[in-house]
């Protein structure tokens, strides 16, 4: 892509209201813009991470069985008083029509799924089951802050799977966390899969997947010398300095963490709701086990920049990052660098390598360079009348620039 086409640009500083680094640095890049506080708008660079994230978790949700569907946002309201919710959510956001109907705006989709499930779901010949979608998702905050950490309109990605018994259930937890951890591993993020309590979802153990940072809302205690983690807000059977009482080789550490992940053991809470049944053994009805799995897209896009910055910019991680090279042409008025440079960005994009080519003509090479930087995209290669036939090379995490040929450019991004 051609950033003198892109209709969003950089801006020179950070929104004054920004508090937290992923606000700023993503409005300031380009990457959004807020519409009101916890709604923002991707631009085509911030939809093209946001997808980048949603490819990842689609190929792991169908490696472990997921079936993928859409299903709408806009619910009847009699789904929610089935369950109760309707006048349990604090967050639930209800809408009245002009005729008087009333609808809720999905939190989650608990309510919609488990009817569709029941028109399939006959014996256990149909289990296990699991229906997942990446859709957007409401919710009536209080006080939406910290940039797209938190949002009253989010995108996410929710599973939902039915067991005959619990035994199989847990046995399908434990293949969806190993999928939860390649996912973030494959984002180059270390998560924690926490204790905590299942809110109104479940009275039962929930568990939450954080990553560790600053800007992160839950206060957990971790174990350094093995993956025990607990959520203190909703737990508070240990504190700071307690033995782990998993392994018991390290004291517990206190740590501020970002949720980007869940798993909730939903019993037979909504298959009850919904009298989703089917005949055991012995002919007599059972109602299946359902379980829900969440990971927050856009949440997790927030949580990138705030683990992977510096003091200027983003420093996107590959598989996320909106593209692979920024290519930048410091030509002036040369017409031969102007050439290379648009001969570097075909040889590039014919390889199936994405490219964000800067070809903008009336932009100094200092604010070019400082937009790469800002941005983040994991390969800088600059074309000037300086590197002639050959391209300067940086990494966006390194230090050092190199010169190289296309060819070996080619090579090394292939590699």
């Amino acid at each position: 892509m051609q950033y003198s086409k892109l209709f969003s640009k950089t801006l020179k500083t950070a929104p004054s209201s920004a508090e937290t680094v992923n606000h700023k640095l993503l409005v300031q890049a380009g990457f959004v813009r807020q519409v009101m506080a916890g709604v923002y708008t991707y631009t085509p660079l911030g939809l093209r991470v946001l997808n980048k994230i949603s490819q990842i978790i689609r190929e792991e949700m169908n490696n472990v069985g997921g079936q993928e569907v859409l299903m709408p946002i806009l619910h009847p309201s009699a789904l929610w008083k089935q369950t109760g919710a309707w006048d349990k959510s604090d967050v639930l956001f209800k809408i009245k029509s002009r005729t008087g109907r009333e609808y809720a705006l999905a939190q989650s989709n608990e309510e919609t799924v488990t009817p569709l499930a029941k028109e399939w779901i006959h014996s256990k010949n149909d289990l296990p089951l699991s229906i997942y979608h990446i859709n957007a998702k409401f919710r009536d905050e209080l006080r939406s802050k910290s940039g797209i950490l938190r949002g009253r309109e989010f995108l996410m990605k929710d599973m939902y799977s039915w067991h005959e018994n619990q035994a199989d259930f847990e046995q399908y937890y434990t293949k969806v966390k190993a999928a939860y951890m390649r996912i973030f591993g494959k984002l180059g993020l270390t998560a924690k899969a926490t204790e905590a309590s299942g809110g109104g979802f479940s009275d039962k153990i929930s568990y939450e997947f954080e990553v560790l940072t600053d800007a992160g809302e839950a206060p957990i205690l971790y174990c350094s010398k093995c993956d025990y983690c607990v959520n203190v807000d909703d737990i508070k059977t240990y504190k700071e300095g307690d033995s782990c009482p998993k392994c018991s080789g390290d004291k517990l550490k206190a740590a501020m963490a970002s949720e980007v992940g869940n798993v909730f053991d939903l019993g037979t809470k909504y298959s009850k709701a919904f009298e989703l049944t089917i005949p055991n053994s012995k002919g007599e009805k059972i109602y299946p086990i359902m379980g829900c799995y969440g990971i927050g897209i856009s949440r997790t896009m927030g949580v990138l920049v705030e683990k992977f910055h510096d003091e200027r910019g983003i420093i996107w991680p590959e598989s996320a990052a909106p593209f692979k090279v920024h290519l930048v042409a410091i030509a002036g008025k040369n017409e031969a660098v102007t050439k290379q440079a648009d001969k570097v960005y075909n040889e590039l994009t014919k390889a199936g390598i994405e490219v964000l080519y800067d070809d903008r003509e009336s932009v100094m090479a200092g604010a070019k360079l400082a937009d790469a930087d800002l941005i983040g995209i994991p390969y800088r290669a600059v074309v000037s009348e300086k590197t002639g036939e050959q391209i300067e090379v940086k990494k966006r995490n390194e230090t050092e620039a190199k010169l190289m040929s296309l060819e070996n450019f080619l090579q090394t991004l292939k590699n």
